[in-house]
């Protein structure tokens, strides 16, 4: 099945309110619980980058659980950033920096970040190489770099049943946009071209019927 673009941004609020509030407490807590294997220092305490940031819940994860870290997040639609400010706790404030702005012309708060994460990102992307060359600039020897997206189903079929088995007590609005996301992603073997193109050495790792892990530590 070819790829099939979908909208860069989340702008609709109708769509942004659906996304914060659905049910991605297996997928996200996945992810954090990943990061803590991969980084393997509950008192780290650097400087970390979320790329496609959304409503902000992993970031506040991400910041909870390296309680001595700081991270500035950042997301192209603004609704989800308003999302994510107006979401986010009083004892956070300081820690956590949310920043509208589109990849890859927004300058950030950083020229380099000990630790790179992105997660639902790169399916948004029209052009996938703007993520992984926003890493590369970002990144510095050592930098940890974590990755988690969809994969594309080999069918339309499959595609559907995904929606039925993973997304059916949600909103219409939310089905809607995890077929289209589905739909848009990349599979394994694209993803690893576009990181050997990037000339970035990372390992990727299906983690799920539909999720890959991407990770690594830039020499």
């Amino acid at each position: 099945m070819q790829r099939v673009l979908e909208p860069e941004l989340m702008d609709d609020k109708d769509q942004v309110v659906a996304y914060a509030e659905a049910d991605f407490e297996e997928p996200h807590n996945d992810f954090i619980q990943r990061f803590k294997v991969f980084i393997a220092e509950p008192s780290f305490s650097g400087k970390a980058l979320d790329l496609g940031c959304g409503p902000g819940d992993i970031s506040q994860r991400f910041v909870n659980a390296f309680s001595s870290c700081k991270c500035d997040a950042i997301d192209g639609s603004k609704p989800m950033i308003d999302y994510a400010l107006d979401s986010m706790s009083a004892e956070l404030q300081s820690r956590l920096n949310f920043i509208h702005g589109k990849l890859p012309l927004s300058k950030l708060p950083q020229t380099r970040y000990d630790i790179i994460f992105s997660n639902s990102l790169l399916h948004h992307l029209p052009e996938p190489g703007i993520l992984w060359q926003t890493i590369r600039k970002y990144s510095k020897p050592g930098t940890r770099i974590a990755v988690m997206d969809l994969i594309r189903p080999e069918s339309i079929n499959r595609a559907k049943m995904f929606v039925d088995r993973y997304a059916y007590n949600e909103p219409e609005i939310l089905q809607h946009d995890f077929y289209c996301s589905l739909l848009a992603a990349f599979t394994i073997e694209e993803i690893n071209l576009q990181l050997t193109h990037a000339e970035l050495p990372l390992t990727l790792e299906q983690i799920s019927d539909r999720h890959v892990f991407i990770s690594g530590i830039l020499n």
